[in-house]
C-alpha cells in the first residue's frame, strides 16, 4: 500500500544539527582517528597564523583525563566585533555557523590549511563543551558553546590585556563518540611534525595524563625531518647525499630526498601544512619528476647495463621523501583534507622539479651513478623475484581443483564474485566452520599454527613457507611481482581467529602478509576480518552475543537488577557449534565484517616495522609503558 509523502515529511536540519546528525560527512566516523581530527581542525587554524606569519608559538596542553584538549596561539585573535549583516560577534559566527570564516577570499590568509571554512564549528559541533578565548584589542574575551549551540554571551573581561591570541579548550561529546580519549602519542606525533614542517615554530605540548611538558622545535625543518624518518624506521640511506630543493615563488615548495635501502617508496606529502596521507596531485608531479630526471640522466651517460629494464618502480623502491607546497586554493578530497585534487599542480612541480633534480645530479657524478646503481639492483632484484614467484602464479591458477590444498574446503560456485574464503585457526575450528557454511559460496582454509612473520621475509622464504604456499594456491593470484588480481577465485578473503591474544596475532600475522607482499587484495577491498563472539549471554530467555570484555560489562551494566546472566566463554571458535558460528559468524546476513583499508601507507607501515620487524626495542617500550594493562590480557 503506497504512503503519503508530503511537506510534512521532509526535515530541516538547523545550525549544526547536520553535523551532529552525519558527522561521518564532516570528519570521516566517530572512530579514534576522527576524534584525533578534531584537534587537527583546530591546530590549523593556529597553523594558520603562523603560516602567514602572525603567530610564532602554540601550547598545546591535554587534559589529566584525556578527554578534553586546550590549543593557545599567540596569532592576531579570532575577530570578536559585531558583524554588520548578522548582527552577532564575528566569534559566535565563526563558532556556529557552518561555511563561515576569514579564510575565502584571500585577504587575510595568502595560505591556508583551514580553508573549507567548516572546521573550528564541526568541532563545536561534535563536543560536548567548548571555550574560545580571545586576547585582542587590549582586553580579553571569553563565550563558551556546548554541542554546537550558545550557552553564554560574549564577555570582556574588566581589566586591560597584553599580547594577542586565540585560546580553545574543547571535550568531544561522547553521545557521538563511543570512546572519548585522545592518545598522547599520537597528539605528540602531529605536533613534532608541525614543528619540523614549520621551522623556528615553538610548540609546547603539555600532556597532563602523563605528567610531562615538552617543547617541540625543530629549525632543521624538512632536511632534519628526513632524517628522523629514516631513523624511526630503522632504514639505512644507500649514500650520504640529501636532495633539497627550495622554491619561493610559485608553486611555493620545498622538498627533501634520499635513498634508502626500503623496498618501497615512502613520500609523506603536505599542503599548506596539512598532510595529505592519499597524496594527489602535487605527489604525482613530485614523483614523475624525479623519474623523469633520473631516466634523462640514465640516458645521457649511457649507464642502462645490457638485459637490464628499468621500469618506474624500481627507480622509485628505496625513494624516501617529504614534499610540503604552498598554494592560495587548494582543492581537497573530502573535508578530512587526505588528498589534493587541483590538476594544475601536477604539471607546475613536474616542471620545476626535473630540471633542477636533474642539474643536481649532474652536478654530482658520484652521487648520481650510486642512485643508479641502486636503480639497477632493485631492477635485478625484481626479475629474480618474479622468477621465483613464477611457479607459485602457475600452481595456484585454478585450471583444476586437484592442485588446490588438501586442507581447503572449496565452494561449488565458479564465479569469483560469489565466493569468500575463511582462513581460519587450525583443524578444529574449521570442522565447526565447515559445518556451518555455505557450501556455494563458501570456502574454508585452515591454518596449522602461526605462519611465518613475512615483514623483513624474502619472497623465495616466504612462498617455501607451506601455510603461505597452502593460502597463495587456494587465492589463485599469485605474489609479489607477479601478482595479477584477475587470478583471484574468492571476492572476500576473511581472517576469521579466535577473540584472543594468539587469535589476534595470527591475525596480525596474516595481515602483515597481506600489507607486505598482497597490497593489491588489501587495495581492492578484498580483505576483511571476521567478528567472532568471546562471550554468549543469556539473560532469561535472550541470548546476546558479545565480542569483547568491554562489551560485556557494558550489556551487564545495562541489565543489573534482571533475571541473573548465564555466561559462556569461547576459548576458541572450535567449542562454538555450526549453528552457532553461522548464526554470528558466517551468515551474511547476521554477521559483521570488519574491511581492511590502509588510508595512509606510510604510518601503516611505521606500525608494522615496530611490531613486527627485526627491532625488538619499539615492542619492549610498548610492553614497559603499558605493562599496568597486562592483567586484562588473556594469555
Amino acid at each position: 500500500m503506497a504512503t503519503n509523502y508530503t511537506a510534512k515529511d521532509i526535515q530541516v536540519l538547523e545550525g549544526l544539527e547536520p553535523v551532529r546528525k552525519r558527522p561521518a560527512m564532516y570528519i570521516g566516523g566517530v572512530d579514534l582517528k576522527s576524534l584525533h581530527h578534531l584537534l587537527t581542525e583546530v591546530l590549523d587554524n593556529s597553523i594558520d597564523e603562523v603560516i602567514n606569519g602572525h603567530a610564532s608559538a602554540i601550547k598545546v596542553i591535554l587534559d589529566a583525563d584525556g578527554c578534553g584538549i586546550t590549543v593557545v596561539d599567540n596569532g592576531r585573535g579570532i575577530p570578536v566585533d559585531m558583524h554588520p549583516k548578522h548582527k552577532k560577534s564575528a566569534l559566535e559566527i565563526i563558532m556556529a555557523t557552518l561555511h563561515a570564516g576569514g579564510k575565502f577570499e584571500g585577504k587575510n590568509y595568502v595560505h591556508s590549511g583551514g580553508l573549507h571554512g567548516v572546521g573550528i564549528s564541526v568541532v563545536n559541533a561534535l563536543s560536548k563543551s567548548l571555550t574560545a578565548t580571545v586576547r585582542r584589542d587590549g582586553y580579553t574575551y571569553e563565550m563558551t558553546f556546548a554541542r554546537g549551540k550558545t550557552t553564554s554571551k560574549l564577555k570582556r573581561a574588566k581589566s586591560t590585556t597584553r599580547g594577542t591570541g586565540t585560546r580553545i579548550h574543547f571535550r568531544p561529546d561522547d553521545q557521538i563518540f563511543p570512546r572519548v580519549r585522545f592518545e598522547p602519542s599520537g597528539i605528540r606525533e602531529l605536533l613534532d611534525a608541525k614543528s619540523y614542517l614549520h621551522g623556528g615554530l615553538k610548540i609546547i605540548f603539555e600532556d597532563k595524563v602523563n605528567g610531562s611538558k615538552e617543547e617541540l622545535y625543530n629549525p632543521g625543518g624538512l632536511k632534519a625531518f628526513l632524517e628522523k624518518t629514516i631513523n624511526d624506521r630503522n632504514r639505512k640511506p644507500t649514500n650520504d647525499a640529501v636532495y633539497h630543493i627550495e622554491n619561493a615563488k610559485s608553486p611555493k615548495l620545498e622538498a627533501v630526498l634520499q635513498w634508502t635501502d626500503e623496498t618501497s617508496e615512502a613520500i609523506a606529502s603536505y599542503v599548506n601544512g596539512v598532510r595529505t596521507p592519499m597524496g594527489g596531485t602535487h605527489e604525482s608531479g613530485f614523483k614523475a619528476a624525479i623519474t623523469k630526471a633520473l631516466r634523462n640522466y640514465i640516458s645521457t651517460h649511457k649507464l642502462t647495463p645490457k638485459g637490464v629494464t628499468i621500469a618506474t618502480e624500481d627507480i622509485r623502491e628505496g625513494m624516501t621523501g617529504i614534499l610540503s607546497i604552498y598554494i592560495a586554493e587548494p582543492q581537497f578530497q573530502g573535508q578530512t583534507k587526505d588528498r589534493l585534487n587541483n590538476p594544475e599542480v601536477t604539471p607546475e612541480i613536474t616542471g620545476l622539479v626535473s630540471s633542477h633534480f636533474e642539474s643536481w645530479l649532474n652536478a654530482s657524478r658520484s652521487v648520481g651513478d650510486s642512485i643508479v646503481y641502486r636503480i639497477v639492483l632493485a631492477s635485478k632484484a625484481r626479475a629474480a623475484s618474479r622468477a621465483a614467484a613464477k611457479e607459485v602464479k602457475k600452481n595456484s591458477k585454478p585450471m583444476s581443483r586437484l592442485r588446490l590444498p588438501e586442507k581447503l574446503a572449496d565452494c561449488s560456485d565458479r564465479k569469483p564474485e560469489n565466493c569468500e574464503v575463511f582462513i581460519v585457526e587450525g583443524d578444529s575450528a574449521g570442522g565447526s566452520a565447515k559445518q556451518g557454511r555455505n557450501r556455494k559460496t563458501q570456502a574454508i582454509l585452515p591454518l596449522k599454527g602461526k605462519i611465518l612473520n613475512t615483514y623483513d621475509a624474502a619472497l623465495s622464504k616466504v612462498v617455501a613457507n607451506q601455510e603461505i604456499s597452502n593460502l597463495l594456491q587456494s587465492l589463485g593470484c599469485g605474489i609479489g611481482k607477479s601478482f595479477d588480481i584477475r587470478g583471484l577465485r574468492y571476492n572476500k578473503v576473511i581472517i576469521l581467529t579466535d577473540a584472543d591474544s594468539d587469535g589476534h596475532h595470527i591475525a596480525t600475522l596474516l595481515l602483515t602478509l597481506f600489507f607486505r607482499h598482497l597490497p593489491g587484495l588489501i587495495q581492492g577491498g578484498h580483505i576483511y576480518l571476521g567478528q567472532p563472539p568471546l562471550y554468549k549471554i543469556r539473560i532469561g530467555k535472550e541470548v546476546h552475543w558479545v565480542l569483547d570484555d568491554y562489551e560485556k560489562e557494558e550489556l551487564l551494566a545495562k541489565v543489573k537488577g534482571r533475571a541473573k546472566p548465564e555466561i559462556t566463554r569461547f576459548k576458541g571458535l572450535g567449542e562454538m557449534s555450526a549453528k552457532e558460528l553461522s548464526d554470528t559468524t558466517l551468515d551474511p546476513k547476521k554477521r559483521t565484517l570488519l574491511q581492511v583499508r590502509v588510508d595512509n601507507p606510510l604510518d601503516t607501515d611505521k606500525v608494522l616495522q615496530e611490531m613486527m620487524g627485526k627491532d625488538p626495542s619499539p615492542r619492549f617500550k610498548l610492553v614497559m609503558e603499558r605493562f599496568a594493562e597486562a592483567d586484562s590480557l588473556d594469555l
